[in-house]
């Protein structure tokens, strides 16, 4: 029981501090985060980021390798993101003129990874 408490708690702490590094990439590309951590009845988005006419709603994946990176987001997990970001968008969607779902992998010793408008509902 401990262990599994310790290992979620680990879990917890490296998904912060991908979202937070994937954070200050996008910022480096001239995004500016508008949420984080967005909870909703049917799911969470990592960060909501925007640049200009667009809004992204941003899943954010650290893995310990590209390939389990690639691996990590099914179809079922996008939809939730898909579904909580269609509850999100009258909070932060004001003067968007696109909306879409990136993905941003974090991955040791690699530069982050940002897919762009990978969900085609």
């Amino acid at each position: 029981m401990k262990r599994e408490i310790k290992n979620r708690v680990g879990a917890e702490r490296r998904g912060r501090r991908a979202e937070a590094l994937a954070a200050w990439y996008l910022r480096l590309h001239g995004w500016r985060i508008v949420g984080t951590r967005c909870r909703t009845r049917l799911g969470e988005v990592d960060l909501v980021a925007r640049r200009g006419k667009v809004l992204a709603f941003v899943e954010v994946k650290a893995r310990s390798s590209s390939e389990a990176a690639e691996q990590s987001l099914d179809r079922q997990r996008l939809r939730r993101v898909a579904a909580a970001a269609e509850l999100l968008l009258p909070r932060f969607g004001k003067g968007a003129e696109t909306v879409r779902i990136d993905v941003i992998h974090i991955v040791p010793r690699r530069w982050p990874r940002h897919l762009v408008d990978v969900w085609q509902g």
